[in-house]
């Protein structure tokens, strides 16, 4: 059986060989393959890999409240444009406040500590490079790491992996931008945020 992978990381932790999956079926008769991978068990924990699902979670937490950084919610817009070559996954009217979101997810865990990437992101640290922006000219921008695996209770960029990513973040961090990381629990029976994880920011590569 060939299966469609949406995740475009090397899935590093969550790709063994004759782990046990999960997978969803499409009817769309247009696509090249109606099934597409969702799930990873690692050891006991499953790990959700599509990533093509992460922004639809993130909102349904934002809906449910469970993203307490975010309350009285009265819009929330998806794939907005904030410049010429830059669209950035959410803005968000909450409150008297609006909000720029940019999500990643999270599949990448070593030693109970997720990370984020799992691989070379130059997409990713433009995104940064957008919220600092937003962010110096007055606006309110956060990156979002969302965590589909239990087995992890902290968050640490993945410096090793990325080093231009890890200090554009810490650069974020300390422009103002908001750093949130939220974990979910997810099982074939669903998948659900379920609370916020603590993180810390290398000073690898910061200038005074």
């Amino acid at each position: 059986m060939t299966v469609h992978c949406p995740n475009t990381g090397t899935m590093l932790s969550c790709s063994a060989p004759d782990s046990l999956i999960c997978l969803s079926r499409s009817d769309n008769p247009k696509r090249k393959y109606p099934y597409t991978l969702e799930m990873v068990k690692v050891k006991s924990t499953w790990v959700g890999v599509n990533t093509a699902r992460t922004n639809r979670l993130v909102i349904e937490g934002i809906e449910k409240g469970c993203i307490t950084e975010f309350q009285d919610i009265s819009a929330i817009k998806t794939e907005v444009k904030t410049s010429i070559h830059t669209r950035l996954d959410l803005h968000v009217n909450h409150g008297n406040m609006s909000t720029y979101i940019e999500i990643k997810n999270c599949s990448l865990a070593v030693d109970r500590c997720a990370m984020f990437p799992d691989a070379v992101t130059t997409r990713g640290t433009r995104h940064l490079h957008e919220l600092i922006r937003l962010t110096s000219e007055g606006g309110r921008a956060c990156i979002f790491f969302l965590v589909q695996r239990m087995d992890a209770d902290r968050f640490f960029p993945a410096s090793h992996i990325d080093s231009i990513y890890a200090d554009a973040l810490l650069k974020a961090a300390d422009a103002g931008v908001m750093v949130l990381v939220y974990q979910a629990e997810v099982s074939p029976l669903g998948i659900d945020i379920v609370r916020s994880l603590p993180y810390s920011l290398p000073q690898l590569l910061r200038r005074d």
